[in-house]
């Protein structure tokens, strides 16, 4: 019996996808419990427009990120920073400040976690910093340190 999950059933498959059941689980366990609807006519059609429906999304969220992507790489982020005499920063500027610069300087908003500096800027002058737009779109923003 063929009959579209309503939710992830272990063996069998994931939510969304249309699966060939033994008629005798599919009627005393799936159909029951609400884990599946059969397949007939009308959930073919609805399982259809709703993969339609998800796929449109995840374009307009790609697109979306394309364009923020393209912001960040002419965005540059200016800090002022305590330093030493051989260029070392007392302290680092970290994922969450230049966040809150992206915000405060140039009215984007990017979550820090995205942003990818894991030890931090330490010195002065122009880094490039990566940031993860979404899966397989990244941007470059470039960091300006100068001494206060």
């Amino acid at each position: 019996m063929k009959v579209i999950l309503t939710a992830d059933v272990k063996g069998h498959g994931k939510k969304g996808e249309m699966v060939n059941a033994s008629d005798g689980y599919a009627r005393n366990y799936l159909l029951p419990k609400g884990l599946a609807v059969v397949a007939d006519k009308s959930a073919m059609t609805e399982l259809e427009s709703k993969q339609s429906a998800a796929a449109f999304h995840k374009e307009q969220e790609r697109k979306q990120a394309m364009e923020l992507a393209e912001k960040l790489n002419a965005a540059v982020v200016a800090f002022s920073a305590k330093a030493g005499e051989n260029g070392k920063l007392f302290g680092s500027i970290t994922a969450k400040d230049v966040a809150e610069q992206l915000k405060m300087q140039c009215h984007l908003v990017v979550d820090k976690k995205k942003i990818q500096l894991p030890d931090g800027i330490k010195t002065l002058g122009t880094t490039n910093v990566t940031v993860k737009v979404y899966p397989e779109i990244t941007a470059t923003i470039k960091v300006n340190v100068t001494a206060q």
